[in-house]
């Protein structure tokens, strides 16, 4: 849906500068859209699906790093450039936001003693905490 020069075009208004030959910005943007399409669990799980899909072989950890250095507004941006890029009748259906929220998932250990109602997996216990974050404002939002 969105083309790699219309990727380079948006990074450039950033300032943000591609220097990746392997791992570009429209790279990573593509083994995050495969990665979605093919509920791969992790970059590490990612990189050994990446040569199915026609994405260049990329090591797990220039991912990360590449994935870590590219500023969030990129993104949003490429994200509202997906949503406008959709026609009216699929924009209602989905009824997007106006604003776009970080979310985290973080699964929280311990030992199963200090948990004993969450037993996870063995001697261990936990509880997954999911919160949604709004960058405009600086506010977290309790899922």
């Amino acid at each position: 849906m969105v083309t790699e020069e219309e990727v380079k075009k948006l990074v450039a208004q950033f300032g943000y500068e591609d220097t990746a030959r392997k791992c570009t910005v429209y790279q990573l943007l593509s083994f995050f859209a495969q990665a979605a399409f093919g509920q791969w669990n992790s970059y590490r799980h990612g990189t050994l699906q990446t040569s199915q899909c026609g994405l260049p072989k990329m090591d797990y950890s220039s991912l990360s790093k590449k994935a870590k250095n590219v500023p969030f507004e990129i993104f949003k941006q490429l994200f509202h450039l997906y949503v406008q890029k959709c026609n009216r009748r699929t924009q209602r259906k989905l009824k997007f936001p106006k604003e776009l929220l970080i979310t985290d998932s973080t699964k929280i250990t311990v030992g199963v003693g200090r948990l004993p109602w969450a037993p996870l997996k063995g001697s261990r216990a936990g509880v997954k905490v999911n919160v949604a974050f709004r960058p405009s404002i600086g506010s977290c939002i309790k899922l």
